[in-house]
C-alpha cells in the first residue's frame, strides 16, 4: 500500500482554500506550531481533530489521509504476482504471513480478497501438516463468508459461493457444499441462456466486434469445461473401461482439433494424466504409458515457456482482449516452480505400482526429477 498521505494533503487543501496555518489553527482551536508539524509529518491530529479537519474540508477522513481501501486492477495483479513468487521462492510461512497482511489492510476490497482466496487454494497444500491445511481452508472460507455478507457486486458474490463450496469440499463437508451448489446448478434454469441473447443484442446494437469476442470466449470456456468435465467422468466410470475409453477418444480428438496442447497445455496436460491413471487401473500398460508420454510432452510446455500465460491463437483471435479483462489477466495463477514440485507426487499415483519398474516410465520420471 502507498503511505499515507495525510501532511500533503493538508498542505495541498490549505492552498487550495488559501488560508494560512493560523487560519486553519484558529478554526480547529489548537497552535499554529500543531499545524505546522501535521505539515512535516512531526506528528498527526488525533481522531476528533480528523473528525474536524475532513469536516472543514469537505472531504472523508480516507481522502483526507490518502487511505485507498480499494485496489485497481493493475494492483490486484501486481500483488497477486508477487504472492504466488514469494509462494516459489520464500519459506511458506512468510508467504502466508504477508497474504494475510494484506488481506487485513484491504479487508474491504472483496475482488482482492476473491484472488487471496484463490492463492490460498492452489498453494494451502504447502503446509507441513493436515491441521495447518485445515486451518487455511477454514481461514478462506471465512474470508468468502465475509465476501458473501458485504459485497454488493453479484459477480463478486457468485464467485465467492462457488469458491466456499470447493474449500468446503477440500473439507470433507460434502452435504454443505451440495446445499450451496444445488439451487444454482441445475441445468433447466433460464441462466443457460443468457449468452445468446447478448450476442443478440449486441448483433441488433451494431457491436459486432463486441458479439464476436464475446461467443469466442465462451467457446473457449465450454471448450475447457467439457475437457474438465470429461476427467470427472473418467474418475467416475474406471470401473466401466470401454466407456471410459470412448470418453478418451472422443475428448482426445477434441484436443486435437482445438489444437489444445498448445492453446492450453494445463488442462490438456491434466487430462492426459487422468487417462494414464484409467489406463493402468485397468492394466492397459502401453496405454498408460503413452497416455503419460503426451502427459510430458504438455508439461514441458509449460515449464520451458518463458512465461506461463494464457493466450489466443489463430482460431481464437479475440480471445486476449478477453483475457486481459480477466482480474488476473493473462497470468497463470501458479509459478512454474511450484507446477515442477507436483510432478513428482503426480509419478508416486498408487495406480502407478505396476508399470514403475518399467524403462519408459523410468525415463520421465528422471526426466523431470533431474531438471
Amino acid at each position: 500500500m502507498d503511505r499515507l498521505k495525510l501532511s500533503d494533503n493538508i498542505i495541498r487543501l490549505r492552498h487550495e482554500r488559501k488560508i494560512t496555518q493560523e487560519e486553519l489553527a484558529n478554526f480547529l482551536g489548537v497552535t499554529k506550531a500543531s499545524v505546522s508539524k501535521w505539515e512535516n509529518a512531526q506528528s498527526t491530529p488525533d481522531l476528533m481533530l480528523l473528525l474536524q479537519i475532513s469536516a472543514f474540508f469537505d472531504m472523508t477522513i480516507d481522502e483526507l489521509i490518502g487511505y485507498k481501501a480499494q485496489l485497481s486492477r493493475e494492483q490486484i495483479r501486481r500483488f497477486y504476482g508477487e504472492l504466488v513468487g514469494d509462494f516459489a521462492k520464500r519459506p511458506f510461512h512468510e508467504a502466508i504471513e504477508k497474504t494475510r497482511n494484506l488481506a487485513r489492510r484491504y479487508y474491504s476490497c472483496h475482488p482482492f480478497l476473491l484472488q487471496l482466496i484463490v492463492l490460498y487454494w492452489n498453494h494451502y497444500m504447502l503446509a507441513e501438516s493436515k491441521e495447518e491445511q485445515a486451518k487455511l481452508l477454514e481461514e478462506a472460507v471465512s474470508w468468502c463468508d465475509h465476501i458473501l455478507e458485504n459485497c454488493s457486486d453479484v459477480g463478486v458474490c457468485s464467485d465467492a459461493l462457488v469458491l466456499k463450496a470447493g474449500l468446503s469440499l477440500q473439507l470433507g463437508k460434502a452435504k454443505e457444499t451440495i446445499a450451496m451448489l444445488e439451487p444454482m446448478s441445475d441445468p433447466t434454469r433460464l441462466a443457460g441462456q443468457d449468452g445468446a441473447l447478448l450476442v443478440q443484442a449486441y448483433q441488433m446494437e451494431g457491436e459486432s466486434e463486441k458479439a464476436r469476442g464475446y461467443i469466442q470466449a465462451r467457446e473457449y470456456l465450454d471448450l475447457l469445461n467439457l475437457v474438465s468435465d470429461a476427467m470427472i467422468s473418467l474418475a467416475l466410470y474406471q470401473d466401466d473401461f470401454k466407456r471410459c475409453q470412448e470418453t478418451i477418444c472422443r475428448i482426445g480428438n477434441v484436443i486435437e482439433q482445438y489444437r489444445l496442447e498448445r492453446l492450453h497445455p494445463n488442462v490438456a496436460a491434466q487430462f492426459h494424466y487422468q487417462t494414464a491413471v484409467v489406463y493402468a487401473l485397468n492394466g492397459e500398460e502401453e496405454g498408460a504409458l503413452k497416455a503419460l508420454r503426451s502427459f510430458q510432452k504438455c508439461v514441458d510446455r509449460l515449464l520451458c515457456a518463458e512465461k506461463l500465460t494464457l493466450h489466443g491463437d489463430d482460431y481464437f483471435d479475440r480471445l486476449d482482449a478477453w483475457i486481459e479483462t480477466l482480474p488476473l489477466g493473462d497470468m497463470a495463477p501458479r509459478s512454474r516452480k511450484f507446477i515442477f514440485r507436483n510432478l513428482q507426487a503426480a509419478f508416486g499415483h498408487p495406480a502407478f505400482e505396476g508399470i514403475k519398474e518399467n524403462p519408459d516410465f523410468q525415463r520421465m520420471l528422471q526426466h523431470f526429477t533431474s531438471k
